[in-house]
């Protein structure tokens, strides 16, 4: 019998990592999406090492160099205590990032237990759940994460869980209308005959046949978390001074767009470039999971 469990575990590794390289092979064909890829993954790479790859501590103020456009020793120029926009941007990557990966995170752990009772067990669980769902769809996402911060405060895990808590109702929504159209396949017939729970048949059966729209979906979250975060910052009610944050420094550079804009168009650069790249991104993804499309 466990000889049996591990060729069967061998042979769901062997599978799995056919599915991704022939995922990959098939990403590989849109540029836009790779060139994309390839972007974020310099971004998660200046996230991780920005310690040593900022020339600058983010909070270093230097009175001597107030506003100075960009020149060797600054790259990007300095705003107005005199820090180093390049420094502060590298380390802005580290939150914008972070914040978008957790409250996706957050949004598709919640939203997926809520919807996959919902489309599992139907009828009264699936009636109380998505009338709470539509309650909080009819309160603008962006709204809703203003109300959380607004209430609980500024700092870094509230900005999270507001953004996450925002997002919960398109998961719930997605994962249900996928559980509903896989429930009745003959595979879930076939777990249910030999024993397995709901629990083993929606985590182990249903979900990772569900998958490819998931993770998808969870691109595009990314890039709108990033989105609300740096709109919440940018009306005062996002991380405080001195963190570096985009949507921060794009408030900070507002004051002085005039005479400096330099300063200014860093971070929007930043921010675009990176929604872009997370776009780009999750096209290329939908298209190389598609089964229809397969060659």
């Amino acid at each position: 019998m466990a000889q049996a469990w591990k060729r069967k575990g061998a042979k769901g590794r062997l599978k799995n990592g056919y599915l991704a390289g022939e995922t990959f092979r098939r990403l590989k064909k849109n540029k836009i999406a790779t060139a994309s890829l390839f972007v974020l993954l310099f971004l998660v790479f200046l996230s991780i090492f920005a310690d040593w790859i900022a020339p600058y501590s983010y909070f270093e103020q230097n009175l001597r160099d107030l506003l100075q456009g960009p020149s060797k020793a600054h790259w990007l120029g300095t705003d107005q205590y005199g820090r180093d926009i390049l420094s502060r941007l590298i380390y802005g990557t580290r939150i914008s990032l972070s914040v978008g990966v957790v409250a996706v995170g957050l949004a598709l752990l919640l939203g997926g237990i809520l919807g996959a009772a919902a489309g599992y067990y139907g009828k009264r669980v699936d009636n109380m759940i998505m009338r709470c769902m539509d309650i909080m769809l009819s309160i603008p996402s962006v709204l809703l994460a203003l109300a959380i911060v607004a209430t609980f405060g500024t700092s870094l895990l509230n900005l999270m869980i507001a953004t996450g808590v925002s997002t919960i109702p398109g998961y719930a929504r997605l994962i249900r209308a996928e559980i509903l159209s896989n429930k009745d396949q003959e595979y879930v017939e076939a777990a249910r005959a030999v024993g397995a729970g709901d629990f083993e048949i929606i985590t182990k059966h249903i979900l990772p046949n569900c998958m490819a729209p998931i993770l998808v979906q969870a691109t595009f979250g990314v890039a709108t978390a990033i989105l609300t975060v740096a709109g919440l910052s940018f009306v005062g009610l996002g991380l405080q001074p001195p963190i570096p944050e985009w949507g921060s420094m794009l408030s900070e550079a507002r004051s002085y767009i005039r005479d400096y804009a330099y300063m200014l168009i860093s971070p929007a650069a930043a921010i675009a470039l990176t929604v872009f790249c997370l776009n780009a991104l999750g096209d290329g993804l939908r298209d190389a999971l598609d089964p229809k499309l397969k060659d």
